[in-house]
């Protein structure tokens, strides 16, 4: 298949294929023999270097964002890929751990806890999940494409969203990791 010509359909396959494995880690059903066990040091500070993989996304997501606003492309597509090579070392170690261990729970104060910490989390993962399409779609337009072709596709207006989604869903997860692991 020449992914050139089908852009928004191998962005969908791989969307699906990513969702797919982010859900069966988070619920669990990749089975744990098929994973090597870290140790118990590991596995408990995956959260914190997940943290700081996340505030460096965020900034280089920014640097990215104002590379392109000042016209500088190669600033631009570094920094892109600098935060999608972020975003993979993130998500494997949090679906290494997750799948291993499950989800945290949260043990807050009640009103955090019932109220304040599930709208953040739901905001998170749903911003999350929505970005997954949007940064695989115009990545693939950007690997695919010269840099005069980007500017006739969809790359600029998708890229927008992409990147205000991703940015926001990065931040949220920060404020997750905050509520779970330092003020509660």
């Amino acid at each position: 298949m020449n992914v050139r010509e089908h852009v928004p359909a191998v962005s969908g396959i791989l969307s699906v294929a990513a969702l797919a494995l982010v859900f069966a880690a988070a619920l669990q059903a990749i089975p744990q023999a098929l994973l090597p066990r870290a140790p118990d040091a590991v596995l408990h500070a995956i959260p914190h270097l997940n943290a700081a993989v996340s505030a460096a996304a965020i900034g280089a997501i920014v640097v990215g964002w104002r590379a392109i606003r000042r016209g500088d492309v190669a600033g631009h597509r570094r920094a892109m890929l600098a935060t999608t090579a972020l975003f993979a070392l993130f998500l494997a170690a949090y679906l290494y751990r997750v799948a291993l261990l499950g989800p945290t729970k949260f043990s807050g104060p009640p009103l955090v806890e019932g109220a304040i910490y599930p709208a953040v989390l739901a905001i998170h993962i749903v911003l999350a999940i929505v970005s997954v399409p949007l940064v695989i779609y115009v990545l693939l337009l950007a690997v695919t494409r010269s840099v005069p072709e980007l500017r006739e596709t969809r790359h600029p207006t998708v890229g927008r969203v992409a990147a205000a989604l991703w940015l926001v869903s990065f931040s949220l997860g920060v404020v997750v990791y905050l509520m779970l692991y330092v003020l509660f």
